[in-house]
């Protein structure tokens, strides 16, 4: 049964590999990692008792290459090994030419590669070639490595069944031809490999080096902290210092394991250039441990021969634990493609007769799911990010609002071009009040301003619609996205023109009577007030600018006053008990300023009304205090106006894309689709299927014939 979990495990992995699709499932493998010094191939050489590894300097291994070692029985001379699906084996019988050829070699052992399935190597020699051959075609002859495994079966009566990935060893720095970024590269690849929670990690470690400094525990540790999942090897032991040993770290005392650590002794460079058996160096392993003072009591479990009983053993218990949650895991991801598969649909038929109304329905299906990404009542709603009509709104509450409620009217307009503009407005007489001219000539150039954040909200959302295509369209034609496009294109035209419109509309006409509006008046006090501070009453210079400080009494005040303020606002004053919502059907033949003063009117007329009180003022101030005044008094008329603009193009604006490209794209797309699209000189043109859905469909297809062999060789477990 042991064997039968791990051939299981290996049967599900040469499945996806043979089709050529990345495993979807998370299978339980030994992942083998180390230094490029730290002994790693000769590890595995010992495990599986025979040469076949390459071997030189830098990295030798540059592909992952997932080996799988298959325990065959000596008794089996005259047949080869068929797997059976529940794991049994039958012998099959062979003729007698290749009986008498192989026979000698069938009793012993031999290598099977998966990309040259049914050739049998029996020469563990020309297996070292093939790796080296197959490295070189994916990686080149350099020194660049491939995340694309080499996998190589081993039958064996000397080997226990076990699955083993090697990966490049890790290094510090680039030799020779190696890439720049040599180091990264491998750490990822290997990280890629031990980050996945089903796979055990055998980390080789020189013992004769600081086991702090372990490269290979020093990256198990980052995926496995609490050392759950990871065994250590300590190779090199016969090289340690004479009086110095690894019990402590056997015993747990130094980086805990909680799978242990076995220590070996591998062959040194001397015994493989004279080509000193395996056997014979897995006799003097057992030797040195029986026969050395610190672990000869514990001889049986150091060694090669223990690590791989230990490894088959760990192996097995986790395939076991995990095996309910692999075939969980196949069968939903089985579920998941074939769904895919089915809203790819087959392959459409040119010639069939039913092309328009699949042209018809093709369209009506696209509207449907368009207006409903819109309107956010789609069935499949993201938790993670915004998406359709939700990063519209947001284009128009954060990003084109704040964009438009960050322009000052003042980062581009400078005192002097407003001491400029307001001599030029008061011709040959110094300015007693705000001057109209020099507040509109400012307040329309800035106003303006508007206009380039609007037409740029106009080109996100428009944005923001091809977003929505691109994501519904990955199954469509090119000839459907041409249509959409366009059509997106026409609608912006006239939202662009209404948007312009919009911005020239508040430059046009500055309407000074706005109930938000902060008049003439009230400016003048705010800055009188900030000159001039109050001072006690029986102050003389109080008295003598007090009349120009209580003419203009209640400083900056945003609400909105209860009664008309405007110029006309008395003279339709008799009228206030009409009904809510009617007009006057037209204004009189005459019109006069008459019926009694508003609060505005009143003030500015006593101000022109007290001349004498201004001229004093001017007199014992002087004309750059009353200019200072009067500048300040325009700024704060453009700050209060230009904020009421602000405030209005903000709400009109997304009004008026909603209006001319959202709402008309949801309403007329249809039937703009159904004019272009539906026509007999279109239907084969559209009815072609993109590259990439072609492509996704073989894909899918590949998945689903991997997965459904995967559960076939789960459910005879």
């Amino acid at each position: 049964m042991d064997a039968t979990l791990i051939k299981t495990v290996n049967k599900l992995q040469d499945a996806f590999a043979t089709v050529g699709v990345q495993n979807p499932v998370d299978l339980p493998q030994i992942v083998v990692i180390g230094s490029q010094s730290s002994g790693k191939s000769s590890v595995l050489e010992n495990i599986v008792g025979r040469d076949f590894l390459p071997r030189g300097t830098g990295i030798v291994t540059r592909r992952p290459l997932v080996l799988q070692l298959i325990n065959r029985p000596q008794n089996t001379p005259n047949g080869t090994e068929e797997d059976l699906p529940n794991g049994e084996t039958e012998k099959k019988p062979r003729s007698k030419k290749e009986s008498n050829e192989k026979e000698n070699k069938e009793a012993e052992e031999w290598g099977e590669f998966l990309h040259i399935p049914g050739v049998k190597l029996y020469d563990f020699n020309k297996i070292r070639d093939e790796i080296v051959k197959e490295t070189e075609e994916k990686t080149g002859k350099n020194a660049g490595i491939s995340p694309q495994p080499i996998n190589l079966r081993i039958f064996s009566p000397h080997v226990l069944t076990l699955t083993l990935v090697d990966l490049p060893g890790l290094t510090k720095v680039p030799v020779g031809d190696q890439p720049k970024d040599i180091e990264k590269q491998i750490r990822e690849m290997i990280l890629k490999y031990i980050t996945k929670p089903n796979a055990i990690i055998l980390a080789v470690t020189a013992a004769n080096t600081d086991l702090a400094n372990s490269d290979g525990l020093k990256l198990a540790r980052e995926v496995d902290p609490e050392g759950s999942r990871t065994i250590g090897v300590l190779t090199k032991i016969d090289l340690m210092d004479q009086g110095t040993d690894v019990v402590d770290i056997l015993a747990g005392r130094v980086i805990p394991l909680r799978l242990g650590y076995v220590p070996v002794v591998n062959r040194g460079q001397k015994d493989i250039d004279s080509r000193k058996a395996i056997s014979s160096a897995l006799e003097a392993e057992r030797q040195f441990f029986e026969n050395h003072p610190s672990y000869k009591s514990k001889a049986q479990y150091c060694g090669t021969p223990f690590l791989a009983r230990k490894l088959n053993m760990i192996l097995m218990h986790h395939i076991r634990n995990t095996l309910p949650e692999i075939k969980a895991k196949i069968q939903a991801a089985l579920a998941k493609y074939l769904q895919e598969l089915t809203s790819l649909g087959d392959p459409l038929d040119e010639h069939s007769n039913n092309q328009g109304n699949i042209v018809l329905n093709i369209i009506t299906e696209f509207c449907t799911e368009f207006r409903t990404i819109i309107d956010g009542n789609s069935q499949d709603l993201s938790s993670f990010e915004l998406s359709g009509g939700a990063r519209i709104s947001f284009v128009f509450h954060e990003v084109f609002s704040n964009g438009v409620k960050s322009i000052d009217p003042f980062d581009q307009v400078k005192d002097v071009d407003i001491r400029t503009i307001l001599y030029n407005s008061s011709g040959s007489s110094p300015a007693l009040f705000v001057g109209t001219t020099a507040f509109e000539v400012i307040i329309k150039q800035q106003i303006k301003r508007l206009e380039e954040p609007s037409l740029k909200c106009v080109t996100l959302v428009y944005e923001e619609l091809v977003r929505i295509l691109n994501q519904l369209l990955q199954k469509q034609a090119k000839k459907f996205y041409t249509v959409v496009i366009n059509f997106f294109k026409k609608a912006t035209n006239p939202t662009n023109k209404l948007v312009s419109d919009l911005v020239a509309m508040e430059a046009c006409y500055i309407n000074t009577g706005h109930p938000d509006f902060l008049n003439g008046h009230k400016a003048m006090a705010v800055v009188n007030d900030k000159l001039n501070p109050p001072k006690p009453a029986n102050s003389t210079d109080n008295k003598n600018r007090g009349s120009i400080a209580n003419l203009t009494s209640n400083p900056l005040n945003f609400e909105t006053e209860s009664q008309n303020t405007g110029f006309f606002g008395s003279f339709f004053a008799s009228n206030k008990k009409k009904k809510a919502g009617l007009m006057e059907p037209q204004p009189p033949p005459v019109l006069k300023a008459s019926g009694n003063l508003s609060e505005r009117e009143y003030m500015e007329t006593e101000v022109i009304s007290k001349s004498s009180i201004l001229i004093s003022y001017l007199v014992l101030y002087g004309t750059d205090t009353v200019f200072t005044t009067t500048k300040s008094s325009l700024e704060l008329l453009i700050q209060s106006y230009f904020n009421i603009v602000k405030r209005t193009i903000v709400d009109t604006v997304p009004k008026a894309i909603m209006l001319h490209l959202v709402a008309y794209a949801k309403e007329e797309l249809q039937r703009e689709l159904l004019q272009e699209l539906y026509k007999v000189d279109v239907l084969d043109e559209l009815l072609k299927e993109s590259e990439f859905t072609q492509q996704r469909r073989k894909e899918v297809k590949k998945m689903i014939e991997a997965l459904q062999k995967a559960d076939e060789i789960v459910a005879a477990v």
